[in-house]
């Protein structure tokens, strides 16, 4: 099994162009079985995750190969058949489920297994059962098998318990080509659904309001091909920005979008960082944790805290001078990585569904293991300021999320190695 070894690093320095968006990425993979024409993508990292999805759209019968531009694919979709998405590809990630939508409004049945994921806690995907039903279509829940169809997809006004990202996804991509209008109330805000209503008027819908909490979708009879660019990924800059906050350094994040990342660059002001906008990027500069500031963090859904960077923040925030506290408010089973930093030296006490954090003046290097994705990335970023060398385990959940984390690191001055069996990285294509 591959593990990463890091030694530490001195301040981190260097320019590092910000992939795209895995969050992103995914559901607008999963819209190309909206359509039979071809569709190009580009900015499509090359991460686990998308390559599982790849393996989703090919079990319908498309075809998916990499285009001669870098980090692009192209879609082919014109003889998709029904079928069974296997458990193997539904158990490996949770976006998996985002392929419900397309295949419903495509051939108006879908039959998929319980999605997997990570085990950060309960994400149950009632909210998007609840829309399929409301769009006419007729459930059926059973034996790990959902089962959604219907003679035809009718617009409602749906309202959301929750401004579920998925479930908003999923929902907008089954109600494209439904006849009618549909409204969908409390919807998620994220830059990420923004990205996939985009494509989904480039492929020629008609989607209206995505980015408020009210999306409008008048259905269409087809939808055509598209050539479309994904957006950089908010979550690994906010990643590589608590890095530099905590080891201290200048970087600069080449591609992102500080409009993103609001309320992270605001968190990080508070704790003494620097952060300066321009045109092409943000430029991060921190003393680490000479003069690392305490603050207080609550997930909140967009615009508010990601709950994808509460584990990095909160492995910087063991390092800041005084008492933090991170609160999260989305998933009840997203601290597994304080135990790994108690390892470290952190002084970390959970109290419910919030983070007690004392900082420490120093972190010491052990062996610890990655349980899911974001805690994983928590735990390099502990490990690049600890005193000594780390061992980090069970690094397949980083590069669901990271695309050569060792190397983009060690252009940045981080002495890090990935060992093991395989080089572990994925070729989308």
């Amino acid at each position: 099994m591959e593990k990463f070894i890091i030694r530490g690093s001195g301040t981190l320095s260097g320019k590092i162009h910000v992939n795209g968006s895995k969050n992103a990425a995914l559901p607008i993979l999963a819209a190309c079985l909206l359509t039979d024409e071809d569709s190009v993508l580009h900015s499509i990292p090359a991460l686990s995750d998308c390559l599982a999805m790849k393996s989703i759209l090919e079990n319908f019968g498309a075809q998916v190969f990499r285009s001669s531009l870098k980090n692009s694919l192209v879609i082919k979709t014109n003889n998709l058949k029904f079928s069974q998405v296997p458990y193997e590809l539904t158990s490996a990630i949770r976006a998996s489920f985002l392929v419900m939508g397309p295949i419903l409004a495509r051939f108006k049945q879908a039959k998929l297994m319980m999605p997997g994921g990570c085990n950060i806690g309960q994400r149950p995907i009632d909210l998007h059962l609840k829309g399929f039903a409301a769009l006419g279509a007729k459930i059926d829940v059973s034996h790990g098998q959902i089962t959604a169809s219907a003679k035809k997809l009718v617009g409602d006004k749906i309202y959301l318990d929750f401004p579920s990202v998925g479930a908003t996804e999923n929902i907008m991509m089954a109600a494209v080509l439904a006849s009618g209008v549909t409204i969908i109330e409390n919807s998620a805000t994220e830059p990420e659904i923004v990205d996939l209503a985009n494509f989904l008027n480039a492929m020629g819908a008609n989607v209206r309001g995505a980015g408020t909490n009210t999306i409008k979708i008048t259905g269409v009879e087809r939808l055509h091909g598209a050539n479309y660019t994904i957006i950089p990924d908010r979550i690994e800059a906010g990643t590589l920005m608590a890095a530099v906050a905590a080891r201290g350094g200048e970087i600069f994040l080449e591609g992102v979008a500080a409009e993103h990342l609001k309320p992270v660059i605001a968190k990080l002001r508070e704790m003494n960082v620097e952060v300066s906008e321009a045109a092409t990027g943000l430029t991060v500069k921190s003393s680490g944790f000479r003069t690392l500031a305490s603050t207080e963090i609550k997930t909140m859904p967009h615009p508010g805290f990601p709950t994808d960077l509460q584990a990095p923040f909160t492995s910087a925030l063991a390092l800041a001078n005084g008492n933090s506290t991170v609160c999260e408010t989305v998933f009840e089973n997203r601290f597994m990585h304080v135990p790994e930093l108690l390892k470290m030296g952190a002084n970390i006490k959970i109290a419910s569904r919030t983070a007690l954090i004392e900082g420490v003046k120093r972190l010491s290097g052990a062996r610890v293991s990655a349980t899911d994705l974001r805690a994983g990335a928590a735990l390099v970023i502990a490990a690049i300021c600890a005193d000594g060398p780390s061992e980090i385990e069970n690094i397949h959940h980083i590069d669901r999320g990271y695309y050569k984390l060792e190397e983009r690191l060690s252009s940045l001055g981080v002495v890090i190695e990935r060992v093991g069996s395989e080089a572990g990285m994925v070729e989308v294509g």
